[in-house]
């Protein structure tokens, strides 16, 4: 079951990367649906008694997986992510607020191909085991906000991102 109250994960976490995914969906070539995944590399979160939640996701753009090697090397590319100048992505969190259905609303910034912008994620908090949990947390994104533009061939703009990201306590 979903837990809204915060109280229960007050202290420090420290995101488990390998139990992390990151996966996304979106369309490509003449809207072919595409999906794929990245790998965590870090992330720390914070909860206090006074309700405020702060965190980091940092996410390896170059181990975009999509099922297809050829497009996973175009991806790395200056055309999309350019992992040479931009070797992450980060989320940041900056605070969550109650939602609708029992789910929580995700404020933070999102930052890629060196531009920062505000990205809202709609999520759940559930206690995956003693000492950990697991946050899962999904919302829509237009690349082009964060100059990722190319579109030739009917590649779409709009991904829909799905983090189920583990934490445990520091």
């Amino acid at each position: 079951m979903a837990d809204t109250s915060l109280a229960a994960y007050v202290g420090t976490w420290t995101l488990d990367a390998a139990a992390t995914s990151i996966e996304f969906r979106t369309k490509a070539m003449w809207l072919l649906p595409v999906k794929g995944t990245f790998k965590a590399v870090s992330g720390t979160g914070v909860a206090t008694d006074d309700g405020t939640v702060t965190g980091t996701l940092v996410i390896d753009p170059a181990s975009v997986g999509t099922g297809m090697a050829k497009r996973d090397a175009h991806l790395a590319t200056d055309d999309f992510f350019d992992v040479a100048k931009y070797p992450t992505f980060t989320y940041t969190l900056t605070g969550v607020k109650p939602a609708t259905d029992g789910k929580l609303t995700l404020l933070g910034t999102f930052t890629a191909h060196g531009q920062t912008h505000p990205l809202e994620l709609v999520g759940t908090i559930n206690s995956a085991a003693p000492g950990a949990v697991t946050v899962t947390a999904e919302g829509d994104l237009d690349r082009t906000e964060w100059s990722l533009n190319w579109t030739k061939m009917g590649a779409g703009v709009h991904n829909h991102l799905i983090v189920k990201a583990v934490f445990k306590r520091a």
